[in-house]
């Protein structure tokens, strides 16, 4: 079958219809569905021995599809990870100007992930990476309606008033920002802490409006994207999300939009829990759980408390330390 006939495909059942070959190409995991239609554009692309130019074109699983030569990996499991990117990375697979990015920092033993959106080189915290680009596109929307949250360090005065008028929104340079929740922490010398809520995400979206407002952002730390939260990561630490507990979170609504495929087999061999660098909470028998690790000196919680302070905040490292000594006193 050829490309153009491909292209004249209209009504049907949808096996007939098939699926735009971006969205296909992005499901498999080996781009976004924005890369895959560059792909497309420069000719990398191949659809039953013919080049395509278009990503206007419809295509079905009888269809053999190449990118660069190579067939399609087998589509697995959607899979979806935590990670605590540190600053001084660039969320993007390769860069034009050799600065280091976050998926040369991530275990080897990952399968090729996307990122839900991106981080600034010098942002930090929560960034979801998922293997399936149609799940990374949904959830990169405004309108799924997932709540991004960043704790902010500005250099500046403000008001809380001035910051409660952002909850109409804001436009900026002809720019238009959509309703913001922002929150004034606390004054820590020349600083203020705030915390930054929206649902849009637009590019240096919370810089862009704090200096509007006559604040320069110093630091920028992003604690939640939707139900999925920092914790206590450490920076640079990968956590994946078991399959039922990101099926509950997603939802049918969310799920069905992405064609998530839950069902899936996950391709990769296993590998030896030793060298596996990824979190996976699971539950273990208590005969097999490791000994309890001895609790760090009263120095290094010291040491500890600023950095967490920052990334949390007091009022929740003050919840956190009230529930700590509540166990102790338990035991």
């Amino acid at each position: 079958m050829t490309a153009r006939k491909m292209t004249a495909r209209k009504g049907g059942s949808d096996d007939a219809v098939g699926e735009r070959i971006a969205k296909v190409i992005a499901r498999a995991g080996l781009a976004s569905r924005r890369e895959a239609e560059a792909f497309i554009t420069a000719g990398r692309v191949a659809v039953n021995g013919a080049v395509i130019a278009s990503p206007a074109l419809n295509v079905t699983a009888q269809d053999s599809i190449t990118v660069d030569g190579e067939p399609l990996p087998q589509r697995e499991r959607t899979r979806l990870f935590l990670y605590h990117k540190p600053r001084g990375l660039v969320t993007t697979h390769s860069d034009p100007q050799g600065r280091p990015t976050i998926f040369a920092a991530l275990p080897k033993e990952l399968p090729r992930l996307i990122s839900v959106g991106r981080l600034d080189m010098n942002t930090e915290g929560l960034l979801l990476l998922t293997n399936d680009g149609g799940l990374a596109r949904v959830l990169e929307l405004p309108a799924t309606g997932w709540l991004r949250r960043y704790r902010v360090r500005a250099h500046g005065r403000v008001q809380q008033a001035r910051l409660d008028e952002l909850h109409r929104g804001i436009t900026i340079d002809g720019l238009r920002y959509g309703p913001i929740d922002a929150q004034l922490e606390r004054e820590q010398g020349a600083n203020v802490w705030l915390v930054f809520a929206m649902r849009e995400g637009k590019n240096r979206e919370v810089k862009n409006v704090l200096g509007h407002l006559g604040l320069a952002v110093n630091r920028l730390i992003r604690v939640s994207f939707g139900p999925f939260q920092l914790g206590e990561m450490p920076e640079g630490a990968v956590e994946e999300v078991r399959t039922r507990h990101l099926r509950e979170q997603l939802g049918e609504r969310i799920a069905a939009l992405a064609g998530a495929d839950f069902a899936a087999p996950i391709i990769a061999p296993a590998l030896p829990q030793e060298q596996i660098a990824i979190r996976r909470p699971e539950a273990r028998a208590i005969g097999d759980r490791e000994p309890r690790r001895t609790r760090p000196s009263r120095d290094r919680q010291m040491k500890r408390r600023p950095l967490d302070a920052e990334r949390l905040g007091e009022p929740e490292l003050a919840r956190r330390e009230k529930r700590r000594r509540f166990r102790r006193k338990r035991r």
